[in-house]
């Protein structure tokens, strides 16, 4: 479904991401962890186009998507639920949720997606005429999936949906990203908490300074001595 193929990419003369490739296929839950600055939201920001690529190409359901707006990109199938939650603060729960429907006009699906939202996250449901800004942490980031998933995409990117949740909230949002997988939902991860992330995923990618350094099944990375050491405490 999604192969980055040697994508270098940075911020003005600053090189973040030196010729990393990776793919995904249709169905599975992808993870890629690394320690902060290592390239992993840059990663995620240039499969959705917010980064441009400097060389190497990003390739979506067997067409390039190399420049594409991110726009363009979710129009193609592919949701983003960026770091730091990034909603609307002034807007209220709903119409967060609506905005993520924004290249939808089918009245029908949207109302079943909504209903479908917080049947995922019940506090949205409760709250949907709330601001955005006035929720907690964890309901924001609830709400910033749910926004996500009105695109109805085929791929999910999720960049550290677990930062600074309490861990009762954590669960609930692993449970739902396992739900939506079992739903057909293909879903990449970006996780600073590592153990979690490579339980809930079938593969997963290390990055360091900005290059894979490792790949392979998301079990033989967890009982990897290099990953424990470096990642998991052990």
């Amino acid at each position: 479904m999604l192969h980055v193929d040697s994508v270098t990419a940075g911020y003005g003369a600053i090189s973040v991401l030196k010729a990393i490739s990776l793919r995904v296929a249709e169905g599975e839950i992808v993870t890629l962890i690394g320690g902060n600055g290592a390239g992993k939201t840059t990663t995620l920001n240039v499969i959705c186009g917010v980064v441009p690529v400097r060389s190497g190409k990003v390739v979506f359901g067997g067409r390039s998507i190399t420049g594409q707006s991110p726009n363009a990109v979710v129009r193609l199938g592919m949701a983003h639920s960026p770091e730091g939650r990034k909603i609307f603060p002034r807007m209220t729960v709903l119409e967060n949720l609506e905005m993520g429907a924004f290249t939808r006009n089918d009245k029908a699906g949207i109302t079943s997606d909504l209903e479908r939202s917080f049947a995922l996250f019940p506090i949205l449901g409760e709250r949907k005429h709330q601001l955005g800004g006035t929720l907690s942490g964890g309901e924001q980031q609830m709400l910033a999936v749910a926004r996500a998933l009105m695109s109805r995409p085929k791929l999910l990117l999720l960049d550290e949906p677990s930062l600074g949740l309490a861990p009762l909230i954590v669960a609930r949002i692993f449970e739902v990203v396992k739900e939506l997988n079992r739903g057909g939902v293909t879903v990449l991860l970006v996780e600073q908490n590592a153990r979690t992330a490579l339980r809930l995923a079938h593969r997963g990618y290390v990055i360091e300074t900005g290059e894979i350094t490792m790949e392979g099944q998301a079990s033989a990375l967890l009982a990897d001595e290099r990953v424990q050491k470096a990642y998991l405490g052990e």
